[in-house]
């Protein structure tokens, strides 16, 4: 199998993104979800599992990471 490296990623930026450059973008490669600061495209990138990059949107959702 090939490995897919965030340099030939399909990187997304979110629809809610705003204009003032504080974004990151996600790319779904093939063993793992990478994500990046936008206004660093040739930066690193954190890798992170299926399984935890699910749990994390699960848990946004939910309003787990929500200050009070």
């Amino acid at each position: 199998m090939t490995r897919q490296t965030p340099s030939d990623a399909h990187w997304k930026k979110s629809s809610r993104s705003s204009a003032n450059g504080q974004c990151v973008e996600v790319a779904d490669l093939v063993d793992v979800v990478a994500l990046r600061d936008s206004k660093d495209p040739v930066g690193p990138a954190l890798l992170f599992h299926r399984e935890g990059w699910t749990n994390f949107l699960v848990g946004a959702k939910g309003g787990q990471f929500t200050k009070r």
